[in-house]
């Protein structure tokens, strides 16, 4: 018996699948991406003859609170802190306020007690926040081991 011998089949990729792909990809990101011109605009800005007044600058506000929730407010300058003053809690806020705006800073170092209540605290940094003070920092002590 003879059996015919199979014609073998060209072997070939039908691409046009792979175009049709490709040209929705093409479409997808011609749709997709925005152009936009950007505009310049020449101006003359106006000059002022008086130099802006600086206000002087002090590297933080210090605050201490005790263990029994007494107040002491002070400036830091250069590594030394000013004399402490001791304040009510209800002036607070009002010293604060003063230091914000008189010194050229923004930076509050609380110094609490290890045994100083939460609350001292939290109304510190409630008077701080509406002082307009956003940088707060905590001081501790470091033991050696």
């Amino acid at each position: 018996m003879k059996f015919a011998t199979p014609v073998p089949e060209e072997v070939s990729i039908n691409l046009t699948p792979l175009i049709d792909i490709v040209f929705l990809l093409l479409i997808f990101f011609m749709v997709s991406t925005t152009f936009q011109r950007e505009t310049e605009l020449e101006i003359a800005l106006p000059e002022a003859s008086v130099q802006p007044q600086s206000r002087e600058f002090v590297s933080a506000v210090v605050l201490e609170i005790s263990s029994q929730g007494l107040y002491r407010v002070g400036t830091q300058s250069d590594g030394e802190i000013s004399e402490l003053i001791s304040v009510e809690f209800d002036k607070l806020g009002e010293i604060l306020d003063g230091i914000s705006g008189k010194y050229a800073t923004t930076t509050l170092v609380i110094k609490a007690d290890a045994k100083t209540s939460h609350q001292a605290v939290v109304r510190a940094l409630d008077a701080a926040q509406q002082a307009g003070l956003k940088k707060i920092r905590f001081t501790a002590e470091m033991t050696s081991p």
